[in-house]
């Protein structure tokens, strides 16, 4: 599944699922809010950005789910 910029996906989190918009994609590895995360152009991450409370947040994007528009 490959996600663009604006993209609307929904993910899990400790709450249950929620859901946002991509805002970036990453192929390089990189920190994000003091966590190191993996990621390759085979195997991108996503920064996005939650619907509810405009929080963001860094996922693989296997973690991620594709919402329709």
């Amino acid at each position: 599944m490959t996600l663009s910029k604006g993209d609307r996906v929904s993910w899990s989190t400790s709450q249950g699922r929620t859901r946002g918009k991509v805002v970036e994609e990453r192929t390089r590895d990189f920190q994000f809010e003091g966590q190191r995360f993996t990621a390759s152009a085979d195997e991108p991450a996503y920064i996005v950005e939650s619907e509810k409370t405009g929080a963001r947040a860094a996922h693989k994007g296997s973690a991620l789910r594709k919402l329709k528009s």
